[in-house]
């Protein structure tokens, strides 16, 4: 009964999931025939044991096996004659004797293991369930709901993480047939490529394409293009090849979506997000709307994501729609854990690479550069330009960064100098106009690092104000799609 003047009873307290018995079999087994260690779960700790003096007797008994020495009674008992728990029992050996005495069945070690394992991940599990309940009633005016619920998700997800215990080692045996599966897909792909095309065919040739499992930063200054060519390796992915799922913190989603329907119409980009459109324009930006709507192109544009957000949420692209690329539009906006910004840019780059390995698809991670190559008479980029963190580099499988010399040659017209003569001049300006109309549709990318074949420059073709990159050929440069 509840109301005024009555308590409603405290729930009967919970006791978290356990059984001593088995964890007894299961040490006593392995004391018995040191050979279990080798079929047991390999997810076992000692942490999983309820027992602590449990989980020190079976880190002595795997030490002693991994040294290469025997593990029973009479050893433990040498090993552990000061550990408390076994102090308390009286007499060490005659109580490891006895876990020996009391085995049931040797074969059953294996299952004895699992179940140590599964019955641990339960009280991880309820003590989990317990925070979220606390700290849910903890209204926190500085913690959003939505914010525990990542973390939370993110958590229950690692707990997942611990089922599996890892995939260990694998036979080479198992390895060949996956091996060769995807050499048999590189060659269905024409040859050369392992993971999903870019569409820009002199890029592909040059890494391969966007391999499963592989973090690929490109790198940019600002104004350089970086958005525009994520968005259409983005949209050419998604109309032939799976999936892609965009990580947006600079750009609104319409942003992205006036962006690739300028590529498709040939219609400027400004022209699309101001509405400058006539009665024939407009006919055009309809029609593609119609056609680009069916592309699996899954937009998250929430400004200043958490990386543990991404990664959440990431999973969830990759299960709910089957996502096969993830972009994110920049590495710099994103938030991470650190004391500083170079420890949150450490932690954030280890798990984007992290996160691609674990979902088994590529990441594209675009990035700022130092301004420093501003001031340098050379102002191609650099490994060095990498702004901040040298770990992005390092934990990159590719990192390429796209170049554009037009928007240097273009700010450096000449000027008369004193006492110039006329046809000087006037051949410095005709040299500084064939520059530009040669550089004026062309960007490089320029690969530094590629973990898994060569470096080198991929020229493209671009038009940037209808956020348009092509392969150098021909038949490439115009139309859209």
């Amino acid at each position: 009964m509840s109301g005024p003047g009555y308590f409603a009873a405290e729930p009967p307290a919970r006791i978290p999931p356990h059984s001593y018995e088995t964890e007894q079999q299961l040490l006593g087994a392995l004391l018995t025939d040191n050979r279990l260690m080798e079929i047991i779960d390999q997810a076992l700790h000692p942490d999983h044991f309820a027992e602590p003096t449990y989980g020190r007797i079976y880190k002595t008994i795997a030490d002693l096996v991994a040294s290469g020495r025997r593990a029973d009674p009479v050893t433990l008992a040498t090993v552990l004659a000061n550990d408390p728990g076994l102090v308390e029992l009286g007499n060490p050996s005659a109580y490891l004797a006895a876990l020996v005495g009391s085995v049931a069945s040797l074969r059953e070690a294996p299952q004895y293991s699992r179940m140590v394992v599964d019955l641990a991940l339960r009280r991880e599990m309820m003590v989990l369930a317990d925070e979220v309940a606390d700290r849910a009633a903890s209204v926190d005016i500085d913690t959003q709901a939505s914010d525990l619920a990542h973390e939370f998700e993110s958590r229950l997800f690692a707990l997942t993480e611990k089922v599996d215990g890892g995939a260990g080692s694998r036979a080479f045996a198992e390895i060949m047939p996956a091996m060769l599966r995807q050499s048999e897909e590189a060659m269905q792909r024409g040859g050369g490529l392992i993971g999903l095309a870019t569409g820009l065919d002199d890029l592909d040739e040059l890494i391969g394409g966007m391999a499963p499992g592989n973090l690929l930063v490109l790198g940019a200054r600002p104004a350089m293009g970086k958005s525009a060519l994520m968005c259409s390796i983005a949209a050419h992915v998604a109309r032939a090849q799976a999936p892609v799922g965009i990580f947006s913190l600079e750009m609104r989603g319409e942003e992205i979506g006036q962006r690739i329907t300028a590529d498709a119409t040939g219609i400027p980009y400004t022209a699309v997000r101001n509405g400058r459109l006539d009665h024939d324009e407009w006919a055009k930006v309809r029609q593609a709307e119609r056609e680009l709507a069916a592309l699996p192109l899954h937009i998250d544009d929430t400004p200043g994501l958490h990386i543990d957000q991404i990664r959440v949420r990431g999973r969830r692209m990759v299960r709910r729609h089957g996502v096969g690329l993830i972009a994110i539009d920049h590495l710099h906006l994103v938030r991470g854990p650190g004391k500083d910004r170079l420890a949150e840019l450490t932690k954030i780059s280890a798990s984007l690479k992290e996160m691609a390995r674990e979902l088994g698809i590529p990441i594209l991670a675009l990035c700022q550069l130092s301004r420093a190559l501003e001031s340098r008479d050379d102002k191609r980029p650099q490994l060095s330009d990498l702004r901040e963190s040298g770990s992005i580099e390092q934990d990159a499988d590719i990192v390429a960064f796209l170049h554009r010399a037009f928007y240097y040659t273009e700010k450096a017209e000449p000027q008369r100098k004193t006492g110039e003569k006329d046809a000087t001049f006037t051949g410095r300006l005709a040299d500084w106009h064939a520059k530009m109309a040669a550089e004026r549709n062309r960007a490089d990318v320029l690969v530094h690092k590629n973990r898994h074949g060569r470096t080198g420059a991929a020229s493209l073709f671009c038009d940037l104000a209808l956020s348009r990159f092509r392969s150098l050929a021909p038949s490439q440069m115009d139309g859209g799609w």
